[in-house]
């Protein structure tokens, strides 16, 4: 080896070409590691720059195709090591783990990560907004585990501790060249699981809370010399089949019809890299029969239920597209595509182009979706539709600030459009400190589209201090226009002026104390009418949470809410909440054991008066690791709603049950039942995946929602609402 990995610094460091064989086994023993000196790790938590409790040794080198890491993970009684899965891109158990991240275009906000346990599972995730993202609407945290790329590696265990080998290809990351010179972000994380330890190189504090080992921002700068970058082409064609029933209401409304379908298809997946910077994704007749279910959620709000994705095509490189507003708001909102009122609609087919143009990060995607229930006198009917988004964003002043626009169309076959279009600048002010600034307006077919009318316009401005050491704040303006109403987008409420105000104080005690970091916050969030003025919603609220270097964490609050509404709303049809002005107080909390523990248990509550009567929830999420080959899971949420001025109340709860089979790397078997006590129904969800290698994929999926109480409802529900066995196998041809 020429050059050596030295001591992290604030300068940028080398990467070392390799330079002899290295037989790729998981032993990391070949004489070319001898040569690669181990990056300089130290403790992150508990205790903060204090040196590794077990010793680390985590080299990287490559050659013109490959990124090597090589590690040496030490433990001094290898019997105490949490080995908890096998299962491709787990997240959700803890386990010994080795993540290495990239952020390949050094730009300080997005990264790359690779993930490894001693099982030898893969996990590959992308990070956006610098893992600092986490005020956004529901489902938009900064962390994409969806995102899957080509890239292997091999683990080895004895009396030392536990050994990996991981190979990256540079045709899986993307990045920009200079004269033949590359500078790249690098981080590397291990997490000593039994011990509850977290060490890092570079040396990142915990100031940012649990992201903080994980902003881009923090990277050490390495550079690679003398590589071109490799431009992917892949071709993945899949195959479906098996059988679909649904029982749909007849055109009386007097019974349901059973609808049976066949699944007989095939579809196509391209990926292509256009240039260094530069990937396109196609899709032809794309289909999504392995997604997981959605969780089941009670509504006890007036206002629209936000289901995030799951679909991995709309979650690769989402943050690309990435434009919210206060949460609760976003212009973009891929579930408006190929979904129309919980019902799934063909995909003719779409593209996608991500990466960077010169100084510009740039996202477009274009998708084409078949018409359904077109037939005489059919619901839930929907035209053929062509969903547009384009995205540009580049930095400005520092390497944390950026300026970008979007605009989005919708348009059907039927005349029917929507387009929104708008401008943004995110700007770091200080180290802690940032100004969002973000100004949308929408066009469409059913309003009159005024340029310069607030009517169509949103208005955003946000300034935030993110630190859970010392202050912090977040303060939020934004005025939403009544005739704005993205067609691509989501919206929870319309018409409004909303202002928040939120200020804490955060500690992280030190080694002397079992606290890892602490704070107390107060808030005060408003929704005002723009018609006249009028108060919609207005929540005040002190809080305090804790998180234990033992891994227990919580938090308490104590709210006060007034909620004015406009129209009568219902949980039930013998419940509801009469238009009216309503004040009430709550107390809300949330309890966490440590997830290193075989078994985790997560408690939620809220108590308190609620509108005119009172609410209890409950809800409790117990979850056992059992080895590395079987998870079980259980999920209960239960509301209890008393309007007793009224003779009223409501009752309804979820239960769900997981359980997790995993025979190797390979074979996973999943099971997802729940059980929604308000619709009275159990939907189940089955799937089988046999996953050889990276774009090699066959699923065996089993689908139902089963009806318990028949006679909710008038006609009498079928057994079943959905009933559907499917078999889909994907395979990858590299060019």
């Amino acid at each position: 080896m020429g050059n050596t990995l030295t001591c992290f610094s604030q300068e940028q460091i080398s990467i070392p070409r390799i330079n002899g064989e290295l037989k790729f086994d998981g032993n990391v023993d070949d004489a070319c590691w001898q040569n690669v000196k181990p990056l300089a790790m130290v403790m992150h938590t508990p205790n903060f720059g204090n040196q590794p409790s077990e010793k680390s040794e985590v080299m990287i080198c490559y050659d013109n195709t490959y990124l090597y890491v090589g590690a040496r993970l030490y433990d001094s009684d290898p019997s105490n090591m949490l080995i908890s899965s096998k299962k491709r891109d787990e997240s959700e158990v803890a386990s010994e783990q080795l993540m290495i991240i990239f952020d390949s275009f050094n730009d300080k906000e997005n990264g790359l990560g690779f993930a490894t346990t001693p099982t030898g599972l893969r996990s590959d995730f992308t990070i956006s907004k610098d893992a600092m993202g986490m005020d956004g609407p529901p489902g938009s945290p900064p962390f994409n585990m969806s995102w899957n790329t080509f890239w292997d590696v091999k683990t080895t265990r004895n009396t030392q501790g536990w050994f990996a080998e991981i190979r990256i290809p540079f045709s899986s990351m993307r990045f920009k060249e200079n004269n033949g010179k590359i500078v790249m972000g690098l981080i590397c994380i291990r997490n000593i699981a039994h011990k509850n330890e977290v060490d890092v190189f570079p040396a990142i504090p915990p100031n940012w809370g649990q992201s903080s080992a994980y902003r881009p921002s923090k990277a050490q700068e390495v550079t690679l010399v003398g590589l071109v970058s490799k431009k992917p082409f892949y071709i993945a064609p899949y195959a479906i089949g098996g059988f679909q029933h649904d029982y749909v209401l007849n055109s009386t409304s007097t019974g349901y019809d059973l609808k049976k379908s066949p699944k007989l298809n095939a579809g196509l997946d391209v990926k292509y890299g256009l240039t260094n910077n530069l990937t396109m994704d196609m899709t032809i007749n794309t289909d999504f029969a392995q997604v997981e279910a959605d969780d089941e959620q009670i509504n006890l709000t007036r206002f629209s239920l936000f289901f995030p994705e799951k679909r991995t095509f709309f979650q690769e490189r989402s943050s690309v597209f990435a434009f919210d507003f206060e949460p609760g708001g976003s212009l973009f909102y891929s579930r408006r595509i190929g979904l129309h009122e919980g019902e799934q609609v063909p995909i003719y087919g779409g593209a996608r182009v991500t990466g960077m143009i010169g100084k510009w990060d740039m996202g477009l995607l274009d998708m084409q979706t078949q018409a359904i229930n077109q037939g005489s006198g059919a619901t839930n009917a929907t035209t053929s539709e062509n969903f547009g988004i384009l995205r540009l964003r580049r930095q400005v002043i520092n390497e944390n600030s950026y300026v970008g626009g979007i605009m989005t169309s919708r348009v059907g076959t039927d005349g029917s459009y929507n387009t929104a279009y708008g401008m943004d600048g995110i700007f770091k002010v200080s180290e802690n400190d940032y100004l969002d600034v973000k100004l949308a307006q929408v066009m469409d077919k059913t309003s009159k589209n005024k340029i310069l009318s607030l009517d169509p316009t949103e208005l955003f401005l946000s300034w935030n201090r993110f630190s859970q050491k010392g202050f912090n704040y977040n303060f939020t303006y934004a005025r939403n226009g009544k005739d704005f109403n993205p067609g691509l987008g989501f919206m929870a409420r319309s018409n409004y002026t909303h202002y928040y105000g939120g200020f804490g104080y955060g500690w992280i005690p030190g080694e002397a104390s079992k606290l890892q970091s602490h704070q107390i916050g107060i808030n005060a969030i408003t929704y005002f009418d723009n018609t006249d003025n009028s108060a919609q919603s207005v929540q005040t609220g002190i809080m305090y949470d804790f998180n234990f270097k033992s891994g227990y964490s919580g938090m308490f609050s104590v709210n006060h809410v007034y909620e004015n509404v406009s129209d009568t709303f219902s949980f039930s049809k013998n419940a509801t909440v009469p238009a009216g002005e309503y004040g009430f107080n709550e107390i809300e909390t949330h309890m966490n054991s440590p997830k290193t523990n075989k078994f985790v248990l997560g408690l939620d509550g809220f108590a308190g008066s609620f509108y005119d009567g009172t609410r209890f929830t409950f809800g409790a999420e117990p979850s056992w690791n059992i080895g590395s080959s079987l998870h079980l899971g259980l999920k209960y949420n239960y509301n209890f709603l008393n309007f007793s001025s009224r003779n009223q109340s409501f009752s309804g709860g979820i239960a769900g049950f997981k359980a997790l089979v995993m025979i190797n790397t390979k074979f996973s078997l999943s099971t997802f039942i729940q059980y929604n006590s308000a619709e009275k129904a159990v939907l189940s969800n089955f799937r089988f995946r046999y996953n050889p290698r990276e774009g090699n994929d066959f699923y065996i999926v089993f689908n139902e929602g089963r009806n318990t109480y028949r006679d909710i409802d008038n006609p009498r529900l079928p057994l079943y609402n959905n009933r559907s066995v499917l078999l889909k196998y994907t395979y990858t041809f590299t060019l």
